[in-house]
């Protein structure tokens, strides 16, 4: 018999990471971190456990927001703009729980129609525990439009279709999933957990069931070694799949990464800024027979205008790509530097010539040269992480 005290219910959760096009959702965690937590390039659950929270709990953050709306819903319909942040100047706020005020606050500025489920493998919890979670949350907020969570490959090819669809019929609407890479020999050497077939499996179980599916892949996983490999392999299996999203996360190592070790050691070559664009480019020229939407939407990406739907895009992107190798080294060097500074938005951005002048400047007096350029990026990427 199990005598374990159950744990006590510590007020409105928040997890620490969540996709940026969740930016206006309201978050609300359902599991605590990651239960396979041995990714190399990935830090950030390192010191944590795992854990699932129960079914009550979550209902409870749910009654905590809408507490918190409820309170909030008065000053709206006065007609008052809501300030960028809450004021704990209005009293009637006071009695609320905090976080999970600020959520809503957060949430009411952004439309009430998005929801992110925390954190990092949603679909690990008990389909049913799931299924009771979104029923009451889409019950509790009707103007609810999208409902989206992490998952795993390995986790997703295990569930049942008849789990995924009653998900879906719940209220689940999107699953996105780290793919990486579809290499068997990049997967085993980053100890993701997962293969190319497992992959397969889990995006075309997770699209069958209804599911919109994003697929992140990682330009620069495989390193200098593999950089062919991961480019190659990871096309195969998304031309399997066919996933709604296809969502670009370069490789960023912080010093915390368990491959960070592996690099300051010799075991691992990071792949070049340049390299890594020469990756992406293999990738989409291989993506075939797929309507995917490619996202650039992270600022670890050095060409954020790599987006567009396939195929009618496709020949786009590939310019844009083919544009910045044309460079040379110099104007590269340049454009390296104002992008991971935030200086530009992208490609089009060094052809306005104050632009090409300050960063002109700004190297010169760095130091930073075609030799240096890629250890500065490093550096600066680390920091976004």
């Amino acid at each position: 018999m199990d005598t374990r005290t159950p744990e006590q219910y510590q007020g409105y959760e928040q997890g620490p990471i969540r996709p940026p096009s969740e930016a206006g959702s309201l978050l609300l965690r359902v599991m605590r971190n990651c239960p396979w937590n041995r990714c190399a390039f990935c830090p950030l659950y390192k010191n944590s456990h795992f854990s699932r929270r129960s079914v009550d709990h979550v209902k409870r953050d749910i009654e905590a927001i809408r507490a918190s709306l409820e309170a909030i819903q008065p000053h709206l319909d006065r007609g008052a703009a809501l300030p960028a942040s809450p004021s704990p100047a209005l009293p009637s706020f006071a009695p609320l729980d905090p976080r999970a005020f600020q959520a809503a606050w957060h949430w009411v500025k952004n439309g009430l129609r998005q929801v992110f489920l925390q954190d990092a493998d949603a679909l690990a919890l008990k389909p049913e525990h799931l299924r009771e979670m979104l029923q009451y949350l889409t019950q509790t907020f009707p103007s609810i439009e999208r409902v989206t969570c992490y998952s795993r490959s390995s986790t997703a090819a295990r569930l049942p279709d008849e789990a995924l669809v009653a998900l879906r019929q719940a209220g689940l609407t999107r699953v996105h999933i780290g793919m990486e890479s579809g290499s068997d020999k990049v997967l085993r050497m980053v100890r993701k957990g997962a293969t190319y077939a497992l992959h397969v499996k889990a995006g075309r179980k997770i699209k069958d069931a209804g599911l919109e599916l994003s697929e992140y892949y990682m330009p620069g996983l495989g390193g200098r070694a593999l950089w062919e490999e991961n480019a190659r392999e990871t096309a195969r299996a998304l031309n399997q799949i066919n996933p709604d999203f296809i969502r670009i996360r370069t490789l960023a190592l912080p010093p915390d990464a368990p491959l960070a070790t592996e690099a300051a050691a010799g075991r691992f070559v990071p792949g070049s800024d340049d390299l890594m664009v020469q990756e992406l480019l293999l990738l989409v020229e291989s993506l075939n027979g797929i309507t995917s939407q490619v996202q650039s939407d992270h600022i670890v990406n050095l060409l954020p205008e790599v987006e567009g739907v396939l195929p009618d895009d496709k020949d786009r992107m590939l310019e844009i790509m083919r544009a910045y190798l044309r460079l040379d080294p110099e104007r590269r060097t340049l454009y390296k530097v104002g992008r991971r500074l935030g200086f530009l938005s992208g490609l089009g951005d060094l052809d306005r010539p104050e632009y090409a002048a300050q960063l002109a400047r700004y190297c010169q007096q760095q130091g930073i040269t075609p030799d240096t350029v890629d250890a500065f990026s490093a550096e600066l990427i680390r920091r976004y992480i």
